[in-house]
């Protein structure tokens, strides 16, 4: 499985980019990926050293649309820490 396939886009929220300055970034991942893989797959794609994943499994809520009701489908949000010697991920740096 390629590294583009196990992250699927980066979260940007105030909570996320204030965990910048530690150097922790959030991802939505695929439903299926365990932590080596979401790992060695930051690593690949932005050629950083990772520290540690947490993960968690993010439930669907519930959304109406007049009458009729769903929930959004639920996904995987990833909490990727960089080592202390590892260079920031640019991409979340022109978001400051």
């Amino acid at each position: 499985m390629a590294a583009q396939d196990i992250v699927i886009r980066p979260i940007i929220t105030e909570k996320s980019m204030s965990g910048m300055a530690e150097k922790k970034y959030a991802f939505e991942v695929r439903k299926d990926a365990n932590k080596i893989e979401i790992a060695k797959a930051v690593e690949e794609l932005f050629n950083v050293k990772v520290a540690k994943v947490n993960t968690l499994n993010v439930r669907g809520r519930l959304r109406r649309q007049g009458r009729t009701e769903g929930y959004t489908p639920s996904w995987k949000k990833a909490y990727v820490t960089l080592k202390e010697d590892s260079k920031p991920i640019e991409f979340f740096e022109g978001m400051m």
